[in-house]
Formats: C-alpha cells, sequence, structure tokens
C-alpha cells in the first residue's frame, strides 16, 4: 500500500511540477490531490522518494522537483496513454487532409505537431528504397527550355529543367508526353536506367537526342536520396522554455547537427509505438537536459520512418506521448492509401 501511494505522490509531484514550474510541497498535493492521507504522511512519503533518488529538493525550504529516474519511472507507470479527442482528432485529420504530395504533408504534420505539444517537432522522410513513376508531366518553358516534372507512387514531386538544342513545339510535346507516360509508367529508376537507350529507338519521334534528355533527368528524380532526411518545426517553442535548461546553446546545437536524433531513429524498431528517452538517457551531451518522445510510422511492407518530439524534462509527457502516437498512425494511413 506505502509503495502504490508513494507512487501517487510522484504523481502528484510530476503533475504539478508540469503545470507550475515550481517546486511541489506536501501541503500542496494534499490541498490538490485526495489521497487520503495527511500533509504529515505525504512528507513522509516524499523523504522516502527522495532518498531513492527519484524527486529532489532545489533548495533549502524549497517543494521538490521530480529527477530524470523519477520521470522514468512516472512513464513507464502510465498504464494508458490518454487518446486524443474526438475533436482534436477530426481537427488533425481536416488539417492534414488537405495534402497534395508527401512534401506537403511533412510539411504540414512537423508544423501541426509543433503547435500542439508546444514543443520541437521532428520528422523524418520516409525511407523510400524504390521510387517509381506514376505520371510524368512535361511543360514549354522556353522554345529552348523544358520542365519535366516526375510524379512518384508514393507521392513524391520532383523537377527538372532540361535545355533542348532545337525549338520544340507544343504538339510535339504533347505527342512526347503520352508516349513516355506509356512507356515509363510503374518503371523504377533501375528500369528507366536500363532501359534508356532502348526506348528512343523503339518509338517514331524523330528527336531521340530529346527523349534521352527526358529519360536521363527522370532517372535522376527517382533516385531515393539521403536515407535519413529531417524536418523540423518548432524551434520557438524550445526558447521560451529555456527556463528549464541550464544552458539552452546545446541543445540547439544537438539538434542543428541531427546526429543525435538520426541515432536515435536508427535504434527504433517497428514495435515502438512511442519511446521515451529522459535526459541523461540520451546519449548526446547536449541532450541531457531534455527529453525526447519518439514514434514510428509506415510499414507493413512499405517505408518507415520516425518522428518525434523535443523538449525539457518538464514535460507533459501523458499528452505529448498521445499527440506523437496519433501523429504517426495518419502518416500510416496516408501512406497505405
Amino acid at each position: 500500500m506505502n509503495e502504490e501511494r508513494r507512487l501517487d505522490v510522484l504523481r502528484a509531484i510530476v503533475s504539478e511540477y508540469v503545470h507550475t514550474r515550481e517546486p511541489v510541497g506536501s501541503k500542496v498535493i494534499a490541498a490538490a490531490h485526495d489521497l487520503g492521507v495527511s500533509s504529515a504522511t505525504i512528507r513522509n512519503d516524499m523523504a522516502a522518494l527522495e532518498e531513492a533518488g527519484l524527486i529532489y529538493q532545489p533548495h533549502t525550504s524549497a517543494g521538490r522537483v521530480p529527477t530524470d529516474k523519477g520521470y522514468r519511472l512516472f512513464v513507464d507507470r502510465l498504464t494508458t496513454i490518454k487518446p486524443m479527442s474526438t475533436p482534436e482528432r477530426r481537427a488533425v485529420e481536416a488539417f492534414l487532409a488537405q495534402s497534395v504530395d508527401l512534401d506537403d504533408v511533412v510539411s504540414r504534420t512537423v508544423r501541426l505537431l509543433a503547435q500542439v505539444t508546444q514543443q520541437v517537432a521532428v520528422i523524418q522522410y520516409p525511407r523510400m528504397r524504390i521510387h517509381t513513376v506514376r505520371r510524368i508531366e512535361i511543360v514549354d518553358l522556353t522554345p529552348h527550355r523544358l520542365l519535366v516534372v516526375v510524379i512518384t507512387s508514393e507521392g513524391r514531386v520532383e523537377e527538372r529543367i532540361i535545355e533542348t538544342s532545337q525549338q520544340v513545339s507544343v504538339d510535339e510535346i504533347a505527342r512526347l508526353r503520352i508516349w513516355i507516360n506509356e512507356v515509363c509508367e510503374g518503371l523504377s529508376r533501375e528500369d528507366v536506367r536500363e532501359h534508356m537507350h532502348v526506348l528512343p529507338e523503339s518509338n517514331d519521334y524523330a528527336d531521340t537526342s530529346l527523349i534521352s534528355d527526358v529519360m536521363k533527368a527522370v532517372a535522376e528524380m527517382l533516385h531515393p536520396g539521403a536515407d535519413s532526411r529531417i524536418v523540423m518545426a518548432g524551434m520557438a517553442n524550445l526558447t521560451r522554455s529555456g527556463v528549464d535548461f541550464r544552458d539552452i546553446s546545446p541543445v540547439l546545437d544537438a539538434l542543428e547537427e541531427q546526429v543525435a536524433l538520426l541515432r536515435l531513429f536508427d535504434e527504433l524498431t517497428p514495435e515502438d509505438e512511442v519511446h521515451v528517452t529522459i535526459g541523461s538517457e540520451n546519449q548526446h551531451d547536449g541532450l541531457t537536459e531534455a527529453s525526447i518522445v519518439t514514434g514510428t510510422y509506415g510499414g507493413a511492407d512499405g517505408p518507415m520512418a520516425h518522428l518525434g518530439v523535443v523538449g525539457p524534462t518538464r514535460m507533459d509527457y501523458a499528452r505529448t506521448m498521445s499527440s506523437v502516437r496519433a501523429v504517426a498512425a495518419y502518416l500510416s494511413r496516408y501512406l497505405t492509401h
């Protein structure tokens, strides 16, 4: 019984400290939390928690503040993560449903996650190992310049401008667009590269050099690029939380380098629905005063990636974990469909 009550006291300290940023005393807990015991009993429980290294007293005559170990126990004992409310979910889905492609949905998501959690939001692009062509558009910019646009099956949009030695008419562009879409739909980069020299000869289009140039541009745009591309938003949220850090500069430097985040993402598995690292658990020196809540999205034989939130250890863990999980689930559905 004492053990469970002490855990309730720890929960009360974490809850009060997260919302007030003030050390928490026994009288506050007794008044705000119905634990069914006196302030004296709560003080005894706080002494036991302090001896266990779960809370500490920042200065004499002050209340108590959770330690990294205390936050860890609090997070581990969260039996359920309260889901987002129905209006919140609908608002998120309505906002993200307006996305036109993968770049747009990632951009919208990272901004939304930063706004909802009031922390720094981080999203890793899916590791698109294989891109295939959904559609190719060719637009005449000038008589000797064409814009080639490739839309992949994953929703990515890539553009290249190519120069032509001869002037190309609107009718020629239209015929080329129809032919190249018939030939290239569903092809991967390797398929396009493999057929690059054969395809121009398999049609009656006069300017085979133009076809070769377009095919080369298409192949380049199908390249998956770097496996780990990260987008961040909400840096201003972190600076507003500067009072929670002895020195915020190392945190900002670590986020700018992105190495620590990539390493953390690499260690996650699809089974890690929501993963939390707190303070000293973070390997990067610059993040030892920060907490990182991460989730995994995608999968199901498709591309998989991660997203997360970075903030001070004085974080509303339950709400942040709920937001990360909900957004990860939405992104998974987006990639699936």
